[in-house]
Order: structure tokens, then sequence, then C-alpha cells
């Protein structure tokens, strides 16, 4: 078993190395800053700026986690707490079927549905013009494809709560919601911490439904209802695409290196939290 635990934080480290050796060319021949708070995007004049990279994916998961958080609790918690016996058993295999559907099809679908909604509808009523293909069509697409995934999590956190304290919390004489908002969620802190933490790396990863919202503009967005550009999305539309350009695959690589360190950086950061709200909470 640690040799096992131990494998598996080597493959970990082994990413990390493999990606930076092959970032080495890229972080050698451009200027620091340049790499990382230019927006100048021109491969064939050697200019590799991941400013507007960086910020588009921290922008779109942002917005995503903001507006999947909320209902996903709300729709766990009364799931947990409030569901009869009959509506879980309805709502639990779709809540399962969501997050089955791949991302494809989530995709499609935003273009479809969200892009042409955001462009005619709720667009004009703040810019001048937009096409729909925007941070904000990329966070609600987002955001959908990640809320089954943090309702189904929460709700084993909520679950895995002993029944004895609920009890006692009501011999007491208080009321459910009460229950629920001192008791529940207080002891779920931790749980709901590391969940919140899932559906953001998983966030953070998510390639072809942002791909094909996004609009993927080479620019820092000023607004929600402007084209980005997300690091998984560069990945994916460029790699295998126009190698013979110099330095091409190792600015690529290091976009993959920088969405591991992003990814790696929030979830160490994450247990921080963890471990400080468990520090308070046992003392």
């Amino acid at each position: 078993m640690m040799g096992l635990s131990l494998f598996s934080i080597a493959v970990l480290l082994l990413i990390g190395l493999v990606l930076f050796l092959y970032s080495l060319p890229t972080l050698r021949d451009n200027n620091t800053f340049h790499l990382f708070f230019t927006s100048s995007w021109k491969p064939f004049k050697g200019e590799f700026g991941f400013g507007a990279f960086i910020y588009s994916t921290l922008y779109v998961t942002f917005i995503a986690i903001v507006m999947a958080f909320p209902p996903a609790l709300l729709c766990a918690l009364y799931m947990s707490e409030y569901a009869t016996s009959t509506v879980k058993r309805v709502f639990s295999p779709v809540i399962d079927l969501l997050s089955g559907i791949p991302p494809v099809i989530y995709g499609v679908w935003g273009t479809l549905t969200i892009v042409p909604v955001i462009s005619e509808k709720l667009a004009p009523h703040f810019v001048d013009f937009s096409t729909g293909y925007s941070v904000l069509a990329g966070g609600v697409v987002l955001a959908i494809m990640i809320l089954p995934l943090i309702v189904s999590i929460l709700i084993e956190v909520f679950t895995a709560i002993p029944k004895g304290i609920r009890e006692a919390s009501l011999s007491l004489g208080a009321t459910k919601w009460q229950t629920v908002k001192k008791v529940i969620l207080k002891k779920s802190l931790t749980g709901i911490v590391a969940t919140v933490v899932l559906a953001v790396s998983r966030a953070f990863g998510e390639t072809i439904a942002v791909l094909m919202v996004c609009g993927n503009f080479t620019d820092i967005p000023q607004s929600v209802f402007d084209a980005c550009y997300p690091l998984p999305a560069l990945i994916a539309n460029n790699y295998g695409e126009m190698m013979s350009i110099p330095g091409y695959e190792s600015a690529l690589m290091f976009a993959a290196f920088l969405l591991f360190i992003i990814i790696v950086i929030f979830n160490a950061g994450s247990r921080l939290v963890l471990y400080r709200i468990k520090k308070n909470s046992q003392s």
C-alpha cells in the first residue's frame, strides 16, 4: 500500500517534470513578464504571451463555480434532508445520468441554445455587439456540466453525518431548517470545501465544451460578453498543428505546464484551508 501511494505521487511529479522539460525552450527564449502578463500571441514571430489564456481560464472557471455551487448546495440539501424516498428514487438516477453525458453534447447544446440567447437577448442590454461566443457562454455551459458532480458529492457528504446528531438537534427544539443551517452545514464544512476543490479541478481541465462556446479569441476579455481562449482549448485546438513553427510545441507544453501548476497550487491551498478548518473545529 505504501508502494502504491508513493507510485501515485511519483506519477504526479513525473508529469510535472516532463512538462517542465518540454517547456524549457519557451522559458529560456522569452521574458518571464512577457510570458505571464501579455497577450501577444504571434507564433510565427516567436512571441508567446499567455496572459489572455490564463485570465480566460480563471474567468470562465470562476463564473462556472459561482453559478453552479449555490443551486447544487440547495439541491443536495433538499435531496438529503427533505425529499421523500420516492423523489430520491426518481431524481438520483437523473443526476447520475447528467454526470455521464459526454462534454461534446454540452458543447453542442451550448452552441445551439446558450450562444444565441446571449447574442440576441442578453448582450444587447449591456454591450453594443456580441457574437454570443463568450466568457459567459463558457461559464454557463461549464456550470451545467459540473453541477451534477457537485450535487452527487454533497449528497454523500450530508448523508454521512450521523442520524443521531440530527435527532439531538431536533429534540432540543430546533426546527428542521435550524438543524440544517446550524448543524448539518457546520459539520459538513470540510466536505463542502473538498467538493468545491474537485469541481474547480474538473472545470479547469474541461476542454471540448468550453472550446465550442468561448470564441477562442487571443485577447484578454474586457467583459463577460467578450470571447476568450482558456488554456485547455488552446492546447486542444493547436497541438498537432503547425508544429513546424520553431518553439510552437514548447509553447503548447508550457501552456499544459501552466494548467498543471494552477491546479496543483489551487489544490494545495485548499488542503491548507481544510487543515485550518479541522484544527479550529477541534479546538
